[in-house]
């Protein structure tokens, strides 16, 4: 808390060498410099107490902030994305039991690193007098103003954390191009009988693609957020539909399984829920970003909903069809039925939809590199760079058109690196000066989770890669 008595807080100045040296007085580049206010001036404005303390939400200069249900139906569309459509398949390789428990598991500890981030993001927007920042600035920031051990590592953190989201989410792009092309795909086939080629398909996503990828901001991507949503609704309604229809006695075989697949489980639902690379842009383009945080928050409300979303289609998918389970539930649907063929419509348009939020993450963090050299023509920087990234896109999409099976390898990897083990070392260096309570149990919790998350990066990624071989040696 802010004590009013108390004279103003000076602007204390923090630098990190280039050579991660310790610092001394003249040797010290600028180039990194970073504003540090004293740990009382970090506290919330509070209304009543007659100071100046500096209110980040305040200084924000949002031209089109979303509102409370805007963020709310990014957060939905981000976590809902095609991951959900595998969690039957998940639960085959965890069994009801282990399925259940283990969702809540994971979408407690993802849920928790998002607002870990978010909130040391607030933190360090008071330390350092900035109204907004990325993942990457957060990581860096956080670093350079943490202990004298960590700040050398501050740039080399910024870039890992750049190069990581950008592969990550563009990755990911990729695979929506392939999944919307292979859904569309074999409802045409049933009706012309003559199969298509698959890179012909994604090939014709070229232009639908540029013109969601030219979408300019949040704000404007929010109403096609919100018809995702709606065709992911009625695509899942219709689903639940044939897996209740087809439910089938609970047998022991489907209430526990071999240990040992449980890696694959972890990796596939940790893609399916960890949206950690929107969470800093949706809490920036907020009006109420107050809002974000808090057990009523709109994280919070987000990520329940999407929890139980999940739990249910893993268990009725896994029930109705057991060990015939396919990696993609749609795959277990009739062939020749309409409604059936309905569903595939439905979900290639939701995931068109969402290819717009996952785009943006990649567009913002690759405009952020190379605005400073074209400040004379933004705009027309920014459509180019728009038009090029969904092209490379499309075509890495073309030259992989299997790209799909790298999902559970992007989950294993690069989720939980970015979703779990970075948000937590954040937490360790901006905490390091306060403490971490009593029994330092913050510090206990963080490394207990870190090592979940390598327990998973290890045994997820090694199944993904064995499953990547046998499916290229066939």
């Amino acid at each position: 808390m802010v004590n009013p008595t108390e004279p103003a807080a000076t602007e204390l100045e923090t630098f990190l060498p280039q050579d991660g040296s310790n610092m001394k007085d003249g040797a010290l580049s600028a180039k990194y410099k970073v504003q540090v206010l004293p740990r009382d001036a970090e506290a919330p404005v509070l209304q009543n107490a007659g100071s100046k303390t500096y209110d980040p939400f305040a200084e924000r200069q949002n031209d089109n902030p979303t509102t409370d249900c805007d963020t709310l139906t990014h957060l939905l569309k981000a976590s809902l994305g095609t991951g959900i459509l595998s969690m039957p398949y998940a639960f085959k390789s965890a069994g009801l039991i282990a399925g259940i428990f283990a969702t809540v598991l994971v979408s407690i500890i993802c849920t928790h690193c998002a607002y870990v981030l978010v909130k040391c993001g607030q933190k360090l927007y008071h330390r350092t007098r900035k109204p907004t920042m990325t993942f990457s600035e957060v990581t860096e920031t956080a670093f350079a103003t943490g202990p004298e051990w960590g700040r050398r590592f501050a740039p080399l953190m910024k870039y890992t954390i750049q190069v990581s989201l950008f592969v990550t989410y563009y990755g990911t792009c990729s695979v929506y191009a392939v999944i919307v092309a292979g859904n569309i795909k074999q409802v045409i086939d049933h009706y012309t009988g003559d199969p298509m080629n698959d890179r012909a398909m994604i090939a014709m996503l070229l232009l639908p693609l540029i013109l969601l990828g030219w979408v300019p901001n949040l704000r404007y991507l929010a109403p096609v957020s919100m018809v995702a949503n709606g065709f992911m609704a009625i695509g899942l309604g219709i689903t639940f539909y044939y897996l209740i229809a087809g439910m089938q006695p609970i047998t022991s075989d489907h209430l526990t399984v071999p240990i040992g697949d449980l890696p694959q489980f972890f990796s596939i639902t940790i893609f399916a829920i960890e949206a950690i690379g929107v969470v800093m842009p949706l809490e920036n383009n907020m009006k109420t970003p107050q809002h974000f945080l808090g057990l009523c928050g709109v994280l919070n409300k987000g990520m329940s909903g999407v929890t139980l979303i999940y739990i249910l289609l893993g268990f009725l998918g896994f029930v109705a069809h057991g060990s015939n389970t396919q990696e993609n539930i749609i795959l277990n649907l009739s062939e020749t039925e309409v409604l059936a063929q309905s569903v595939k419509i439905l979900i290639a348009l939701a995931v068109y939809c969402t290819f717009g939020l996952q785009f943006y993450v990649c567009y913002e963090i690759a405009w952020n590199a190379i605005k400073e050299s074209f400040t004379k023509r933004p705009l027309i920087a920014q459509y180019i760079l728009r038009t090029g990234l969904v092209t490379g896109c499309v075509l890495l999409a073309v030259a992989v058109p299997s790209i799909s099976p790298f999902m559970g390898l992007i989950g294993a990897f690069c989720f939980s690196i970015l979703g779990l083990v970075i948000p937590l070392l954040i937490e360790i260096v901006t905490c390091w000066d306060e403490g971490f309570g009593p029994g330092n149990w913050v510090l206990v919790k963080n490394v207990i989770i870190c090592i979940l998350g390598f327990v998973v990066l290890v045994f997820g990624s090694h199944s993904a890669i064995i499953q990547i071989i046998d499916l290229f040696s066939k």
